[in-house]
């Protein structure tokens, strides 16, 4: 009883945190890990300890597959280049300096276990950076670039990862290992692919709220627990069933269902993401308590250097990166996607070097190691270091350094909004031409007001015959559908107008 009175507690405080966050301008994870540090140093304050694979079920799958399934894969494509940059290469640059520095720092750690460091605070995680960014929006190019990279750094980071424990146990080979890796990464995709087109099959027989939205999770647990069981990656595997079943939103639920789990779904991920970032803070008192006064300062000088040089490593990545692109785009001229694309910009490249916010993949990952590791207790204490320090520093100097670079609003969604809005009432206007009723010619005034107000700018609310507009709600879903499958519109407009045609729908009902 007395544990979940502190879980009120802490969500109490975290509501009243999060409150003085949006008031300060501040992005409210940081808050939340100090809050929770605060508290962890509190006597008699609960330790709330949880197994580091229930810590990445919990926590990671959900929030993984809800930014999964917000994701835009034309815009995925579009930038790829510099995500897959973030990926690869920032994450294995991260990996090998903090694997260099730590050898410096304590020459008799095993190269293993200095690699494993690496790998732990290496990938920025996907929890902390989307939380981070809801609250500060950077321009559209910047956003989906580090959306992309939150998706799939963690792979790439805990690839590393196994393969340092591994070779700390001994009898690892990396040519036996290869075969391995390359079915995993094989496996986890078609699996996650798989289990969506399975899944999608049962979803849109549901018609009860409740009974869909547990549905929803359960299967949203289900598809983790059985990619890490079957030796697969879980973070693959959940961000390739999240984007397949966002590209099936038809087959999948009604706009009854739609709405309400939207909701739902936003309200779970705010309580998980509260609830990640105070537990981050509360491991503090258990780390410390493991070392003595003397490996608290030389441990903590230490983990600050290793903080030091992620933050280090990414911008010096990042930046060369990006005046890289911007040398060859001067040389050799501006080649975008897109002619709505921004181009890169130096600026735009500090705020990506910028967003390195670490969380809940970098401390289960520390907290997964085996008892014995070598330097498990710097590990934690750098690991909780990182976390904390990238949380903090970088979180809450965010937003000052975008107002101080001033970058232009390059935002594409109001041109798409715009675009899609007189294709779909354009379309429904056609499909009224084989209409005579009253109720036809009422519609089609509307749907022409509607067509002049969005070629003005503006947005209009609909109201009608219900079955007439059901049939409007209808065709004007095929036709964004086949803007958003043409790439002509991107999913941030999709969602908005696949949203305005929901509660259409429901409106319409009789």
């Amino acid at each position: 009883m007395l544990i979940f009175e502190w879980i009120l507690a802490l969500l109490l405080g975290a509501v009243l945190l999060s409150g003085l966050a949006r008031r300060i301008g501040a992005p409210y994870p940081a808050l939340l890990a100090l809050g929770g540090a605060a508290v962890a140093l509190v006597p008699g304050a609960p330790r709330l300890a949880l197994e580091p694979e229930l810590i990445l079920a919990l926590f990671i799958a959900p929030v993984l597959l809800d930014a999964a399934y917000d994701s835009s894969l034309r815009d995925l494509r579009d930038n790829w280049r510099p995500v897959s940059s973030l990926v690869l290469v920032a994450v294995g640059l991260t990996t090998l300096g903090v694997a260099c520095v730590a050898r410096l720092l304590f020459p008799d750690m095993p190269w293993p276990a200095a690699i494993a460091l690496g790998a732990i605070v290496a990938p920025p995680d996907a929890v902390a950076a989307l939380a981070v960014l809801r609250d500060v929006r950077p321009p559209h190019r910047v956003l989906k670039i580090l959306e992309g990279e939150s998706l799939l750094n963690d792979a790439s980071a805990l690839l590393i990862y196994r393969l340092a424990v591994g070779a700390v146990g001994g009898g690892f080979s990396l040519v036996q290992a290869a075969p391995t890796l390359a079915l995993v990464a094989v496996g986890s995709v078609a699996a996650g692919y798989g289990l969506a087109r399975v899944t999608g099959v049962f979803f849109h027989r549901i018609t009860d709220v409740p009974s869909s939205v547990i549905v929803q999770f359960v299967s949203t647990f289900g598809v983790w627990i059985l990619a890490e069981r079957l030796g697969l990656s879980g973070v693959v595997t959940i961000v390739v069933y999240g984007v397949t079943v966002a590209w099936r939103p038809g087959a999948q639920l009604s706009a009854r269902l739609r709405i309400p789990s939207f909701a739902v779904w936003e309200s779970v991920t705010v309580v998980l993401n509260v609830l990640a970032f105070t537990l981050i803070g509360l491991q503090i008192r258990p780390i410390l308590e493991t070392l003595s006064p003397h490996e608290r300062l030389d441990y903590l000088r230490a983990a600050l250097v290793i903080l030091a040089t992620v933050v280090a490593v990414r911008i010096a990545w990042v930046m060369t990166y990006n005046t890289g692109v911007r040398l060859k785009n001067r040389w050799f001229g501006l080649h975008l996607a897109r002619p709505s694309m921004a181009a890169p910009t130096a600026r735009g490249g500090l705020v990506v070097s910028w967003c390195g916010m670490r969380g809940m993949v970098t401390l289960a990952a520390a907290l997964a190691l085996p008892e014995r590791f070598p330097y498990r207790d710097f590990i934690l204490l750098a690991a909780f270091t990182v976390v904390i320090g990238t949380l903090t520093v970088q979180g809450l100097t965010l937003k000052p350094l975008m107002a101080l670079l001033r970058l232009p609003d390059d935002d594409p969604v109001r041109k798409e909004l715009k675009l899609a809005r007189a294709k779909a009432a354009k379309a429904v206007l056609a499909e009224l031409e084989r209409e005579d009723s009253p109720a036809a010619e009422a519609l089609r005034r509307e749907y022409d007001d509607a067509l002049s107000q969005t070629r003005q700018g503006r947005n209009a609310r609909d109201s009608a015959e219900n079955a007439l507009r059901r049939r409007a709600v209808t065709v004007s879903r095929e036709a964004i559908a086949d803007l958003r499958k043409r790439g002509e519109i991107g999913d941030d407009a999709y969602r908005a107008l696949e949203e305005e045609f929901d509660w259409l729908e429901l409106s319409a009902r009789e």
